[in-house]
């Protein structure tokens, strides 16, 4: 089967979109600011309801809400991409897991939405230029770790580069 020139840069462009995509959900779990950023090019926008501004404020915004937490966990479902040239859209779902502490008692807030993004390939580096967060659902539920206590030797994550 011969591969067109066009499906093959649409794979190429999916394949550095999604580096992007992924790069931004582990930066957000293993509070990697660099590699967050690293997500966007300079000149992009995030509107996440609780923020709307330039890339570089949301991950300092998006870094300090999560240092919050004692964990947290980011999924990227179904990914529709668009390509178009050097540009793309794509709307990206997600589910994430966050473990927070509320009016003194550990809770675990789930979160569901989608990521209505812009892309564009600059130097050959596909980014999100532009990220609007839509909040499809979420719930906030009493933990229940008691698989965890009686598992004391579960290697257990760390918020760091190698957790």
């Amino acid at each position: 089967m011969k591969v067109s020139d066009s499906v093959l840069q649409q794979l190429v462009a999916e394949h550095g979109i999604r580096q992007a995509i992924n790069s931004y959900m582990r930066a957000q779990d293993r509070l990697l600011p660099e590699l967050h950023l690293s997500a966007f090019h300079t000149d992009a926008w995030v509107d996440c309801g609780l923020f709307a501004g330039p890339a570089a404020d949301f991950v300092d915004f998006a870094q300090g809400f999560l240092a919050d937490c004692d964990a947290s966990q980011h999924m990227i479902g179904q990914a529709d991409i668009q390509v178009e040239g050097d540009t793309a859209r794509g709307e990206i779902y997600f589910l994430a897991h966050h473990r927070i502490t509320e009016n003194g008692e550990k809770k675990d807030l789930f979160v569901a939405g989608r990521y209505h993004d812009e892309y564009a390939c600059r130097d050959g580096r596909w980014a999100i230029t532009w990220r609007k967060e839509i909040v499809d659902w979420a719930r906030t539920d009493p933990v229940a770790d008691a698989f965890l206590a009686a598992q004391p030797g579960l290697h257990l994550a760390r918020r760091c580069a190698d957790g």
